[in-house]
């Protein structure tokens, strides 16, 4: 099934509050109203109105990894061991709090998946668990550095 898409941005104002957000998830309704120049009363309600529509879909605090023991990031592509296996690996690993991120995707393997984990040897155990669990190889691809992620998302 095809999740229904969210709808397209009404005008140039709901886009600047997008941009803005994205920007600063935390910035306050007179900021945001500021960016806009539309009242506080008027963000809010457009805001809401985002928020309601499915074009705003939530907000989340950016935690740094190597804080929280999580340094080591890696992308993890996988192939079904068996191409006539159900499609199902995504619901078969989303028990995994390692995996960060599950992307479908073109090419020889179905799926990436972004994972953060405290070390080499946790990498290992996970990729064990991930063959495991959805009965797959794995090809790994350890990250070195980070330049930039977490990106906002803003409006074309």
């Amino acid at each position: 099934m095809v999740p229904d898409t969210p709808d397209r941005l009404d005008d140039d104002i709901d886009a600047g509050i997008v941009r803005a957000v994205s920007h600063d998830a935390r910035a306050t309704l007179a900021e945001l109203s500021a960016a806009v120049g539309l009242s506080v009363s008027a963000v809010q309600a457009r805001l809401r109105k985002l928020e309601t529509r499915g074009v705003i879909t939530g907000y989340r605090a950016l935690v740094d990894a190597e804080s929280v023991g999580k340094p080591l990031a890696a992308f993890v592509e996988i192939t079904p061991l068996d191409p006539g296996q159900p499609d199902n690996a995504p619901e078969l690993l989303e028990h995994l709090a390692e995996i960060e991120a599950c992307h479908s995707i073109a090419g020889d393997s179905a799926y990436m998946l972004l994972v953060r984990v405290a070390s080499p040897r946790h990498l290992e155990t996970l990729i064990r668990a991930i063959r495991s669990a959805a009965s797959v190889n794995t090809h790994t691809t350890v990250v070195l550095q980070t330049f930039y992620e977490n990106r906002p998302i803003l409006p074309a």
